[in-house]
């Protein structure tokens, strides 16, 4: 079984949301493992947040089931229930369906790092705290009513 190199794959600092839900992501670093690899039924990503740095908009998926790892620091799990603090070791899972929005935000002062598992995202992603809707039928975000942005 071969050792990944995770230095032989780019960090990078992208996002797909539109102004101005992008300016959050700022903090967030992620390396695509899946791909660089080879993996295609599944992605993963191994996620760096600064300080400050918060993973996502606060969303949920209708058809995508999510599950996370905390490799190092600390993050708090922020979802309509309420926080908890995720520790290296801890895990958490979303299920495809719940519409329980959920991100994890760094409000610690040292660097986090995670292993996000789930796959692309075929049906809607929805965010509650903005008007956001990932419609990937129209292969774009939209405004909650379906208009798009720009």
């Amino acid at each position: 079984m071969p050792k990944l190199d995770l230095d032989s794959i780019e960090r990078i600092n992208r996002t797909g949301y539109p102004p101005p839900h992008d300016a959050p992501m700022a903090k967030r670093h992620y390396r695509r493992i899946a791909p660089a690899v080879g993996i295609e039924d599944f992605g993963i990503s191994h996620v760096m947040l600064e300080p400050g740095g918060i993973s996502s908009q606060r969303h949920w998926h209708e058809g995508e089931d999510e599950f996370l790892v905390m490799l190092e620091g600390e993050a708090v799990l922020v979802e309509d229930e309420g926080e908890t603090i995720l520790r290296p070791g801890d895990c958490a899972f979303f299920l495809k369906g719940v519409a329980n929005g959920h991100h994890l935000v760094n409000r610690s002062d040292a660097p986090c790092i995670f292993i996000a598992v789930g796959k692309d995202a075929l049906t809607d992603c929805h965010y509650p705290d903005i008007d956001l809707l990932w419609a990937p039928a129209k292969g774009a975000y939209t405004r909650k009513d379906g208009s798009p942005y720009g």
